[in-house]
């Protein structure tokens, strides 16, 4: 299986999204502060800023997960534990969002995110359990 192309082409769209996030909340701050209105007594500026501070996160978490695959395309090597739970996360989330999308924003905003999905799944599975090669795999015994 050609795993590292996998890895890599996982990467640049990881690396892609991340900007697309940060703008898709930085249009919503804009919305928020224009309308300065509160949602159940929230303070206005107080929304805006934790829109600012989810987008940023979220710009942030898809550049080291990105990173996590690139570093994994780069050494042709399974990332460590740290590694594969943020590509983990990174897979639920986009599992998540792209159940949510569906009904929210259609079908192309469902397809872009179960893309994404595909990808970090293909990645973790391709570098999944590596086994020593000169170790024979033990046949269970019939009977």
């Amino acid at each position: 299986m050609a795993r590292r192309p996998i890895a890599l082409v996982t990467a640049a769209v990881l690396f892609l999204e991340a900007p697309g996030i940060v703008a898709i909340n930085a249009v919503m701050a804009g919305f928020l502060e224009a309308q300065s209105m509160s949602l159940a007594g929230m303070d206005p500026d107080a929304m805006v800023t934790g829109t600012w501070g989810l987008g940023i996160a979220s710009g942030a978490a898809l550049l080291l997960c990105g990173l996590v695959a690139l570093v994994a395309g780069v050494r042709d090597r399974r990332p460590g534990r740290f590694g594969r739970a943020l590509l983990i996360g990174c897979a639920i989330v986009h599992g998540v969002l792209g159940a949510v999308s569906v009904g929210l924003l259609g079908w192309p905003a469902f397809a872009f995110l179960v893309t994404v999905l595909g990808l970090v799944v293909l990645t973790l599975v391709a570098y999944g359990e590596e086994r020593a090669k000169d170790v024979p795999e033990e046949v269970p015994a019939v009977g």
